[in-house]
């Protein structure tokens, strides 16, 4: 390599767990491999991102950013200005930083922090989670030098000869989780014969899900179901209040998971949205999923996330229209069908890409050649 070490790189996205984690497993993997190197996350003031880069150990400069709502907002009147102060800012941090390659993993800063990166002549790659390209992302392809996706036929987003199929990068944690059941099973304070379900919602929450889950839970606990709940931190007190007076010795409610993945190891099968980060993860761990997409994103790009799995028989979907009253029923069917299980697990893990880190700090190798 013909860059000067020790490198300098700039890892900008976030808003959502799925720009945030990405991110960090990249930049968790690039260190390994060069443990001297520099880097500096760039994100949004008062996003989860200026928390969970601090807790795995990176700087993250905040930018006074946020999206565009799809309602009439006062936020939306605000958001030119908020774009022109963020990306004056981070130009003055290209130019105090001088990275060798800045890298977005999308989101509210990643666009003002990438195109400022673009304007100083710094090498960028792209990473996208999702089978529907983000619109920072879109907007961003023309410029960057690689981009790194996770699903097939993105040429309809991004200029073909750019695009690396990669993968998503998740943390390394849960790839093969099954070694340590009986040690997760343990840690929640169940036993090696009772049947467990995983509820999660994203890493904000899902509001259909958790409501699906209270109307069903007595349902879940008639049938010896034990039950790890992350509600996610804005639901929690609500969930928290509405099942106070039930039995749960058979639940475990948490507003965040910091042990993912021991609760995948836990678990026999996972309820989940169909966000692009929470797919990769159900691949890595190979866990008997059903999928639960969120109607609200972008071109209802959950719901095509999910049909990948679908189509190859690696994962049922429920929809959130459906969730109130199919989900626990779907859930405790699956759950007493071992074959069923045994068949979905076998075919989602097909689907995991393991090496996904490694292969985007491949290509950002070839960026500081």
């Amino acid at each position: 390599m013909k860059t000067q070490q020790p490198y300098r790189l700039i890892i900008s996205g976030g808003g959502t767990g799925g720009h945030v984690f990405p991110a960090i497993a990249i930049a968790n993997a690039f260190r390994e491999k060069h443990r001297d190197a520099d880097i500096l996350f760039v994100g949004a003031e008062g996003k989860m991102e200026m928390v969970r880069v601090p807790d795995a150990g990176y700087r993250i400069v905040g930018l006074w950013i946020a999206g565009i709502k799809r309602s009439l907002s006062l936020s939306n009147i605000m958001f030119p200005i908020k774009l022109i102060v963020s990306y004056w800012k981070a130009r003055k941090i290209v130019r105090t930083f001088r990275p060798h390659v800045a890298i977005g993993t999308g989101g509210y800063a990643s666009g003002p922090m990438m195109l400022a990166a673009t304007q100083f002549n710094v090498p960028t790659l792209l990473q996208e989670q999702n089978s529907y390209a983000g619109l920072t992302n879109k907007k961003l392809g023309s410029k960057a030098q690689r981009i790194c996706v996770a699903y097939p036929d993105m040429e309809k987003y991004f200029p073909a000869e750019k695009i690396r199929l990669t993968g998503n990068p998740v943390r390394r944690d849960i790839i093969d989780v099954s070694a340590r059941r009986l040690a997760a099973l343990t840690h929640f304070g169940f036993s090696n014969a009772e049947k467990v379900l995983l509820v999660l919602g994203g890493s904000g929450g899902a509001r259909t899900i958790n409501e699906s889950m209270l109307l069903g839970l007595d349902k879940l606990i008639q049938a010896n179901v034990r039950v790890i709940w992350q509600t996610g931190k804005v639901y929690f007190e609500t969930v928290k209040a509405q099942v106070a007076g039930k039995d749960m010795s058979h639940v475990r409610l948490f507003d965040f998971l910091k042990e993912m993945d021991l609760a995948y190891a836990a678990a026999d099968v996972v309820i989940s949205r169909a966000g692009a980060l929470s797919i990769s993860e159900l691949c890595l761990a190979k866990k008997p999923a059903v999928l639960v997409p969120s109607p609200n994103v972008a071109e209802d790009h959950q719901t095509k996330n999910a049909m990948a799995l679908v189509k190859q028989e690696a994962a049922i979907l429920v929809t959130d229209q459906e969730a109130r009253t199919q989900l626990v029923d779907t859930v405790v069917t699956l759950l007493n069908n071992r074959q069923r299980c045994e068949t979905l697990s076998d075919r989602i893990g097909r689907l995991g890409k393991p090496h996904a880190a490694e292969e985007i700090v491949t290509e950002i190798e070839t960026l500081l050649a």
